[in-house]
């Protein structure tokens, strides 16, 4: 068991991938942590509470990554907002053959390298003055796509409810042995890993779904089941993704799918609340950068017109900080590319 791991942000996702790892056996399993959900996991371990019955295995978690030592994978689930911050913190963590596997919603700051409009200029969006692009080498990420439906019950006790589903793949496209390695030890450890030639086109499936039932739910207090039943609420979102769908296919990933599919694949999830409105009703700050904040910057400098997109990004952005869970940032003026006007 010489395979180390790191899982940084063991909240509900890396809660549940740590702990399933950690009692698969088959890989040391730390974590680095903060606050509470440090001081857990040092008590305690990894905790999971799952539909057969609860699991717990041992752990070694400190706030210093230089404690850990360099790690053979790295799995990060924090928030997006948290990460540009984070990221030149890990460099303790990383050798030059360290995986780091994103465990994130949205769309991550390397998603448009080498795409036509912004070779060489990343997303600001997501990554602000480019502190993630100059500390975590994209040619050492995988993406990953999470399919599965988790809530942390106290700090370092996660609740799992349903899906274990993960899709990885390298960040550059192609399949690679580092990667598969990966793959091979989350199926090990339980999980439905599938190793994707194109991560791109499975996080930008992903994202069509997340852009509007997290932020509507955000919105309205509404379960997705009621966010789809509404007809007029339903159009909207179904009017947002086919603008999402023409950004897609401007920066090769066309869409694979119509709204409308798309809508009966999330509904038979049921009545479920959405990550998002489970950190507005817990007043944690809102993962929205990554869902539309980025769709924007896209559409502006693509000159792709998204007039529903902006409209629930500014929605969602103006109640996030009406309650303190989002930035307030000063009002700056349309650029002659903004689809704001």
């Amino acid at each position: 068991m010489n395979f180390k791991v790191c899982v940084v942000g063991a909240g509900a996702i890396g809660g549940l991938i740590g702990t399933r790892l950690a009692v698969a056996g088959q890989a040391q399993v730390c974590a680095l942590a903060r606050g509470a959900t440090l001081a857990a996991l040092q008590q305690h371990g990894w905790r999971l509470d799952t539909s057969a019955g609860a699991l717990q295995a041992a752990t070694t978690a400190s706030d210093e990554a230089m404690a850990l030592g360099v790690q053979d994978l790295v799995v990060v689930a924090v928030k997006g907002q948290s990460l540009p911050a984070l990221a030149a913190s890990l460099a303790p963590l990383l050798g030059p053959h360290t995986r780091v596997m994103l465990a994130m919603n949205g769309v991550p700051w390397w998603f448009c390298d080498n795409q036509p409009g912004f070779a060489g200029t990343g997303l600001a969006s997501v990554d602000p003055g480019g502190h993630i692009a100059r500390a975590i080498p994209t040619h050492q990420v995988a993406g990953c796509v999470v399919h599965a439906s988790c809530s942390v019950v106290e700090p370092g006790r996660v609740q799992h409810r349903q899906g274990l589903g993960l899709i990885v793949g390298h960040a550059l496209g192609g399949q690679q042995p580092r990667v598969q390695t990966v793959v091979d030890l989350l199926a090990g450890a339980g999980f439905a890993a599938t190793h994707s030639p194109d991560v791109r086109q499975d996080i930008w499936f992903k994202l069509l779904g997340n852009m509007t039932m997290n932020p509507v739910s955000a919105l309205t207090g509404a379960t997705i089941d009621r966010v789809l039943a509404d007809p007029l609420v339903r159009a909207f979102c179904s009017a947002a993704m086919a603008e999402a769908g023409e950004l897609g296919a401007r920066i090769g990933c066309p869409a694979r799918t119509d709204p409308e599919s798309r809508h009966a694949v999330t509904v038979k999830l049921g009545a479920f609340k959405t990550s998002m409105l489970q950190d507005v009703e817990s007043g944690r700050g809102i993962e929205l950068d990554g869902l539309l904040t980025v769709l924007h910057e896209m559409a502006s400098r693509l000159g792709v017109a998204t007039p529903n997109i902006n409209a629930l990004l500014g929605l969602t952005r103006l109640s996030a900080r009406v309650r303190g869970l989002y930035p307030v940032a000063e009002v700056q003026p349309p650029t002659p590319t903004s689809t704001l006007d």
